[in-house]
């Protein structure tokens, strides 16, 4: 980005004639109906050399991309983008949530789930081109499922977008808890996904690989290959491979449109292996006989001691990303909800206020009450994936073709078994 006229001083403002035409724009964008957009005439739309986005601190920056048309992201910026985007807090439960579906069926998962939620991203990305006649470029997927099914579907696709989010703010907020207790006692002596993964690879090379197959039964502390608590792990997974509310988005920028599927197909891809590899590393570096497999913690970094010099550093780097994280996402939380109740992203200070206190009230009391976070994200994961990704981008997709005459059985089949896995996974959730 640069600044407005190429301005060099940092206390720059608007130009009353940057602010006019903003306003001009701005009153075209509310003159929206139900169902489509009234789109501003071209006269009112300025050239793109002179398009910029307005800050909240009164400052107009230029982006880059409106220079050419197109997004400025390679396809390898926009696959790391995404691969980092997607691996969060969910990381830290995979060993936990493998174990409980027993190892052999934990990576058969694994792999299944990757590639089913990829699947339902691919159709979330490709659920603008099915509407016809209306300027699809700024929507996002609660904008088509508010196209196809009315003011229901917008409400239930905001309240899921709020579940994944809200969800993952309580996370964090347990996850800071411990981790900040445990820095604390260690304390007298953005972290990235490789520092974990070369964390976990030392201590694996340091106490080797401890596994025995037991196919459905569990002996000697070891679990069973196959185990009927797998929908934990479906669960989790559901989050762990949850980016279906912001793959429009992130997909805008890539420089070359024509490579976002095969894009997103190769950041999935590194998404699961590293699933794969963390996984698996700390399940069979797990000592046992001597421990139980069962004693793998929901968060495998509590399995390490306090005074672990390794562990100290990932939480410490841990602890700082999500204090950094924590903020944007209740930012998210409320341009998507308050502007939906009210029309605006700061109604009033008061307003704000109540619904940062609500967020962060939620978050200590299931700190203080219920600090598993291989709970809170499968519960998350599979309630905002029921909508998000299983149920509405499949229905979009055969209403879609049903208008264009175009409908099979063979896709009412495929795509009513997903809807079927999701409610599935859902449900069972409530009986693990």
């Amino acid at each position: 980005m640069s600044d407005l006229h190429g301005a060099t001083d940092p206390q720059e403002r608007v130009t009353p004639k940057a602010s006019a035409m903003n306003s001009r724009i701005q009153y075209y964008n509310r003159l929206t109906s139900t169902d489509q957009t009234l789109m501003p005439p071209k006269h009112v739309i300025p050239p793109s050399e002179e398009i910029y986005v307005y800050s909240p601190l009164g400052r107009a920056m230029q982006l880059e991309s409106s220079l050419d048309g197109v997004g400025t992201n390679s396809s390898m910026v926009t696959i790391f983008a995404i691969w980092n985007t997607m691996m969060g807090t969910s990381i830290l439960s995979i060993p936990w949530a493998m174990k409980q579906a027993g190892f052999t069926l934990g990576i058969i998962l694994i792999i299944l789930m990757g590639l089913l939620l990829l699947y339902c991203c691919y159709r979330v990305v490709k659920s603008r081109n099915t509407i016809n006649f209306v300027d699809t470029s700024s929507w996002e997927f609660i904008d088509v499922c508010k196209y196809y099914f009315g003011s229901f579907g917008q409400w239930s696709s905001l309240l899921f977008s709020m579940i994944s989010l809200i969800g993952a703010m309580v996370v964090y907020w347990v996850l800071m808890s411990n981790f900040l207790f445990n820095t604390g006692k260690f304390l007298y002596s953005t972290i990235s996904v490789i520092y974990l993964i070369v964390l976990v690879t030392l201590k694996a090379v340091r106490s080797g690989f401890h596994l025995e197959f037991h196919w459905f039964e569990s002996v000697n502390n070891f679990v069973a290959e196959f185990r009927l608590s797998f929908p934990q792990l479906t669960g989790v997974l559901t989050l762990a491979f949850f980016f279906h509310n912001s793959v429009i988005t992130l997909l805008k920028n890539n420089q070359d449109q024509k490579n976002n599927v095969r894009d997103l197909s190769i950041a999935y891809l590194l998404v699961a292996v590293t699933y794969l590899y963390v996984g698996i590393m700390v399940f069979a570096a797990f000592p046992s006989p001597e421990l139980s497999k069962e004693c793998i913690e929901p968060n495998f970094l509590d399995n390490l001691p306090s005074n672990d010099v390794m562990a100290f550093i990932a939480r410490v780097f841990l602890l700082f990303q999500m204090t950094t994280v924590y903020p944007l996402l209740g930012y998210l939380v409320r341009v998507q909800l308050l502007v939906q109740l009210f029309g605006k992203v700061y109604p009033s200070f008061l307003h704000v206020f109540i619904l940062n206190l609500l967020i962060i009230c939620t978050g200590v009391l299931v700190a203080r009450f219920y600090p598993n976070i291989g709970g809170l994200i499968r519960y998350s994961g599979a309630t905002c994936g029921l909508a998000f990704v299983f149920v509405y981008p499949s229905l979009v997709h055969m209403i879609s073709l049903k208008r264009q005459r175009q409908l099979k059985w063979s896709s009412i089949a495929f795509h009513s078994l997903i809807m079927v896995l999701g409610l599935a996974n859902f449900i069972t959730q409530f009986f693990m």
